[in-house]
C-alpha cells in the first residue's frame, strides 16, 4: 500500500468499514488518503426528509401536498406566497414573521413531548421517537385503534396540546412506539401531571374540527 491512495466506498458498514478499520491502523508512512464514502442514496434521502420535516413538523407528514389539514394548509400557502416575494421586503418580512410564529407553535408542542419522553428515561431516544416523516409507519395496525385512542385522550384531559390546536396525525406514529415501548400509560400520566386541563377551559377552540374526525391510518 505504499505511496498509494484508498478511497473506501460504503466505508460506514459492513465490508467498508473492515477495510477502512484496517486501513486506519497502517502506520503514516504505509498509507496516503483514505476516504470513507457513504454511497447510500436512501440514507440521503431520509436524512434530507428529516431535515425539511423538522422544519415545518407538518401534522399530516405523508400529505406531500400539505393540504389535508387546514394548519398544513396554511402554513404551506404562506411558505409559497413568502417565496414569491422580493426577499426582505415588507411583506417578505410580514410573511416570514407568520410562520416563524406558526414553527414556534409546532416547536413547543413538540418541546412538551420531547420533555415528558426525557422524564420516562428516554433521553438519549427521544429525538428519534419524535422524528417523523412521509415514510413512517405505523409498527402494527393493531396499535391504531388504541393509539387513536390515547391521542384523543391526551387532547381532551391534559392542555400537552394548545388549545386551539387541531389533533396532528404525526403524534399518532409516537404514541405508537409508545404503545410498542410498554410506556404509553406511564407517558399519559405524566403529561396529566405536567400539563393538566384547566378549569373552565374548553377541550377546543371555537370552530375546531370534531375529535371524532382524527383519521384512521392505512398500515
Amino acid at each position: 500500500m505504499q505511496h498509494q491512495v484508498a478511497i473506501v466506498t460504503g466505508g460506514g458498514t459492513g465490508i467498508g468499514k473492515a477495510i477502512a478499520t484496517e486501513l486506519l491502523h497502517l502506520a503514516p508512512s504505509e498509507r496516503s488518503i483514505v476516504l470513507p464514502l457513504d454511497n447510500n442514496p436512501y440514507s440521503s434521502f431520509r436524512a434530507t426528509l428529516v431535515r425539511e420535516d423538522e422544519k415545518n413538523l407538518w401534522s399530516v407528514p405523508r400529505d406531500v401536498s400539505h393540504t389535508e389539514a387546514d394548519d398544513d394548509r396554511i402554513l404551506y400557502n404562506l411558505i409559497v406566497v413568502r417565496n414569491q416575494q422580493a426577499k426582505d421586503s415588507e411583506e417578505w418580512q410580514k410573511l416570514n414573521y407568520d410562520i416563524y410564529t406558526l414553527r414556534q407553535i409546532r416547536r413547543e408542542v413538540r418541546n412538551r413531548w420531547k420533555r415528558i419522553l426525557e422524564d420516562l428515561g428516554f433521553q438519549k431516544e427521544a429525538d428519534s421517537l419524535l422524528s417523523v416523516t412521509k415514510l413512517s409507519t405505523i409498527s402494527d395496525s393493531k396499535n391504531t385503534r388504541r393509539a387513536r385512542e390515547i391521542l384523543l385522550r391526551l387532547a381532551e384531559e391534559t392542555n400537552i396540546f394548545p388549545t386551539s390546536w387541531e389533533l396532528s396525525e404525526r403524534y399518532l406514529f409516537v404514541v405508537d412506539h409508545l404503545i410498542t415501548l410498554d410506556a404509553v400509560e406511564e407517558f399519559f400520566k405524566i403529561a396529566s401531571q405536567t400539563y393538566p386541563k384547566k378549569p373552565g377551559v374548553p377541550c377546543q377552540a371555537d370552530g375546531q374540527k370534531e375529535l371524532h374526525y382524527l383519521p384512521f391510518l392505512s398500515p
